[in-house]
C-alpha cells in the first residue's frame, strides 16, 4: 500500500523532472520572416579609381533573399546573386573592358554570389558573415548591414543597406596588364540600398 510519504516523494520527483527538462528558448520559437527583393526600389553600386579619377557603376540585375528575425538570428541568413553582364558605368567602351576576359570575364563567369548563412548583431547594427564568389575565386567576407523592418500597406518590408571594400585582385579581377594597380586601384567600393518584401 502506497504511503503518504511515498506519494509525496513521487510528486517531488515529478516536479524536479519538469523543472530540469530543457525548455524551448523563446528565440527558437521566433520564426524568421522570408523577404525577396523589390528590384524597382533597390540599388547595387560600385566605385573604383582609374588614372586617379573616381569612376562609378551599378548592376541593374540581381536577386536577394533574406530570412530574418531579430529574436532568432540563428535562423537568419542572406543570399545575393548578381548578373555580372548587367554592369553599367555609363561608358560603353569601359563596360566592354570590364566585361572582358582579363577583368570580370562575364562570358565565362556570368554570376557573382554572396551567401551568408550567418547574421550577427554588432554595436552599430548587423553583420552578414559568409562567402563571396567572383569569377572562380571565393573569399570569406563580413559585410556591415543597417537593417530596418516596417509595415507598409499591410505588408512587412525590410530596408537593408551597407557598404564594404573589396580587393579586386583577390578575385582574379585583373589579368595580364590589368594586374598593375598604378592605373586601376586594387580597392573597389561596393554600396547597396535594398528594399525587400515579405513573402
Amino acid at each position: 500500500m502506497r504511503t503518504k510519504a511515498g506519494a509525496a516523494l513521487a510528486a517531488a520527483l515529478l516536479v524536479l523532472a519538469l523543472v530540469a527538462a530543457p525548455q524551448p528558448a523563446a528565440a527558437d520559437s521566433a520564426a524568421a520572416a522570408h523577404y525577396v527583393l523589390d528590384p524597382a526600389k533597390s540599388t547595387l553600386e560600385f566605385t573604383f579609381s582609374q588614372a586617379g579619377a573616381l569612376n562609378k557603376g551599378k548592376f541593374t540585375r540581381f536577386t536577394t533573399v533574406l530570412d530574418f528575425s531579430a529574436a532568432n538570428l540563428a535562423a537568419s541568413h542572406l543570399e545575393v546573386v548578381i548578373d555580372m553582364t548587367s554592369l553599367d558605368t555609363g561608358d560603353q567602351e569601359r563596360d566592354d573592358n570590364l566585361r572582358g576576359a582579363d577583368l570580370l570575364s562575364v562570358k565565362k563567369f556570368p554570376q557573382a554570389r554572396f551567401a551568408a548563412p550567418q547574421i550577427v548583431k554588432t554595436a552599430s547594427g548587423y553583420e552578414a558573415v559568409g562567402k563571396l564568389t567572383i569569377r572562380d575565386s571565393t573569399r570569406e567576407l563580413r559585410v556591415p548591414l543597417t537593417l530596418r523592418t516596417v509595415t507598409e500597406q499591410g505588408v512587412s518590408v525590410c530596408y537593408l543597406s551597407g557598404k564594404t571594400t573589396l580587393k579586386r585582385l583577390d578575385f582574379g579581377v585583373g589579368q595580364g596588364d590589368w594586374k598593375a594597380t598604378d592605373q586601376v586601384a586594387n580597392d573597389v567600393g561596393v554600396a547597396f540600398a535594398l528594399r525587400l518584401l515579405a513573402r
